[in-house]
């Protein structure tokens, strides 16, 4: 998808697109004031955003601890601890249909698993035990999307790093395959994801951590579907494992140069693959009290 570099004050009236019992479990709602786009543009969106019929391909890969580490905004920020001195990277691909308010885009986030603060950091546990640990939450280092409206919305309420950039998702031969290109439209990122694999029904809520004029921001994510799921639990006691086919390759351009610097093994350790997602992102909760300081 080429990027969409145009918006004007219209708010879609798509709220018939959003039928599904998941959205019920929520009470629409505006933020305080609109969000000023732009010099001429502000828009009162509600909240939090709703998607339906979402698209959606995520790889899961093991990387260097120390190098994920240095990429946190705080150093009480540390990585969720996996085996043999690595940390997880999560690469979530999405075509997002239908948008509350807003025209359709693709959009990658970039993540790392994270606990705010810990003052114990065991390895794997809080990726299967999540609900044991209040301050488990993914920090996101970049996040390539297709609409310059949703890159503003995004930096400007959640101190979200997103920047616009073209996206190609496709499927072909059993694999859906992401393309992100820098601006000079030389590929850096390619992820390929099979469709197929064990099904299993996913319901899940966590939290995204991010920073905004000084302050650190917790704000909550929801997604349900049926996805389907390859696992690689060797990969929990054997390191850099030879991949059986090229699921991710990065380019040498200035984006591709910082997930090269992660040291990404090639073999992932988790695909998931799904169609008709349904999801939610809400506005930063006001109530969070974080523990550590910017300042």
């Amino acid at each position: 998808m080429k990027p969409l570099l145009t918006f004007d004050e219209t708010l879609l009236d798509n709220q018939d697109q959003f039928k599904d019992p998941f959205f019920d479990r929520y009470q629409l709602r505006h933020a305080e004031k609109p969000l000023q786009l732009n010099e001429q543009v502000k828009k009162n969106y509600l909240f939090p955003t709703f998607y339906s019929d979402v698209t959606c391909a995520i790889g899961i890969f093991m990387c260097n601890y120390k190098k994920a580490e240095e990429m946190m905004f705080h150093p009480a920020i540390k990585p969720v601890r996996m085996t043999k001195d690595r940390a997880l990277i999560a690469f979530s691909c999405y075509i997002y249909k239908n948008v509350l308010g807003i025209p359709p885009y693709y959009e990658i986030a970039m993540s790392i698993p994270v606990l705010v603060d810990p003052g114990f950091n065991p390895p794997v546990v809080p990726m299967v035990a999540e609900k044991m640990f209040k301050n488990f939450g993914y920090y996101v280092f970049s996040m390539p999307v297709t609409s310059l409206e949703n890159r503003i919305r995004g930096n400007k309420i959640w101190g979200l790093p997103k920047v616009v950039q073209e996206i190609d998702i496709t499927e072909n031969s059993g694999y859906c395959t992401t393309i992100a290109k820098e601006e000079n439209g030389a590929p850096y990122f390619e992820l390929s994801i099979p469709m197929n694999g064990q099904e299993a029904e996913f319901d899940v809520t966590s939290n995204l951590y991010t920073t905004l004029e000084g302050e650190i921001l917790q704000s909550e994510t929801n997604f349900k579907s049926r996805f389907h799921v390859n696992k690689n639990m060797k990969a929990l006691v054997k390191a850099n494992m030879k991949a059986d086919y090229t699921y991710l390759k990065i380019g040498d351009s200035p984006s591709g140069q910082i997930l090269k610097n992660l040291e990404i093994e090639e073999m992932p350790f988790q695909t998931r693959f799904t169609k008709g997602m349904v999801s939610s992102f809400d506005l930063p909760n006001p109530n969070y009290k974080p523990s550590i300081s910017l300042t």
